[in-house]
């Protein structure tokens, strides 16, 4: 998915320290994408740039798009990140410069590995089911990794654990509780899909090094004796061995978690670099056509980036 932002601000993140346990409510922000769909912006935030390696967080629906177009994102590029494609509902159909085109349905992984350089596109298929219903989630890569070539994995199967009291979870990247998820992963991560039936109450085992936040998809639950409301995210630090969860009526949240990603890294538009000079040459590539390749098969034109913000980006400042 893209940050469709035509005055997009340059995200200063990473050099994250360990903090204790915490219990910061972030807000988030309505960002149209596209014609027909609004998401919450969740990640990054003024009070919050990332979570381990998760650096972006949007939420979306339940929207009824049974006389919409639906999700319409045209082809656009990456670099230095893997996304991930999470639904509740409905259908997303994705596209990249690789050649892959897959329909990605509720509770299955589409899993795309920018690398050096990658451009896609997502949209809701002509003949699609009347609600959408999910998230898109980006994951920073390491300066090892950061160029590697460019790489799509679908995974319709993921493995699903049952932590007793009510609660199910499905891991969608990293491991949990011993379970662990086949997409492929550059840093110690977590990201997972809990259901809690009403009446939940239990604790969930964590990591310790690992810090957490949790993102309400539907219902109504207490995350650490917090509510919160669908579309809210918890910023809960690090230091605990278990999370306890519960749930007055039938409730799914997303747990996002992982290492604090110690690098310092600039986010802007689309990209994630190091330092002004990537940035604004990815930039260029991109908009004269090279290095990013092209999506075939979009009915529409690719999205170009807009203009550079005044001053030089530079990574700068660490999380507290």
């Amino acid at each position: 998915m893209s940050n469709l932002d035509l005055q997009p601000v340059p995200n200063l993140c990473g050099g994250n320290r360990r903090t204790g346990p915490v219990r910061d409510l972030q807000p988030g922000k309505q960002v149209p994408l596209g014609e027909s769909t609004v998401v919450r912006r969740l990640l990054p935030n003024l009070g919050r740039r990332m979570v381990g390696a998760w650096c972006f967080v949007d939420h979306y629906g339940p929207d009824d798009i049974a006389d919409e177009p639906g999700m319409q994102v045209p082809p656009h590029p990456h670099m230095g990140l893997q996304t991930v494609s999470w639904l509740h509902a409905g259908e997303v159909l994705h596209r990249d410069s690789l050649g892959s085109l897959q329909t990605v349905r509720p509770r299955e992984l589409g899993l795309m590995t920018s690398g050096r350089a990658i451009a896609h596109s997502e949209e809701s298929p002509r003949a699609h089911t009347p609600l959408l219903h999910g998230a898109q989630l980006w994951v920073a890569l390491p300066a090892e990794h950061r160029h590697i070539a460019p790489a799509f994995e679908h995974h319709p199967e993921l493995p699903v654990i049952a932590g007793g009291g009510g609660l199910s979870a499905t891991v969608i990247l990293g491991e949990l509780a011993g379970a662990a998820s086949p997409g492929t992963t550059y840093s110690p991560l977590v990201g997972a899909d809990i259901v809690l039936a009403a009446g939940t109450d239990t604790r969930l085992p964590v990591e310790p090094d690992f810090e957490y936040a949790a993102l309400t998809i539907s219902g109504a639950c207490e995350i650490d004796g917090v509510p919160l409301a669908p579309g809210a995210l918890l910023y809960l630090g690090c230091g605990r061995a278990e999370l306890p969860l519960r749930a007055g009526t039938d409730s799914s949240l997303l747990l996002l978690g992982g290492e604090p990603f110690a690098e310092d890294i600039v986010m802007w538009w689309n990209f994630i670099g190091r330092n002004h000079t990537e940035i604004a040459e990815a930039r260029t590539a991109w908009n004269d056509g090279d290095r990013f390749g092209a999506v075939h098969g979009y009915d529409g034109e690719r999205l170009l980036a807009p203009e550079l913000p005044p001053v030089r980006l530079k990574p700068r400042g660490r999380e507290r």
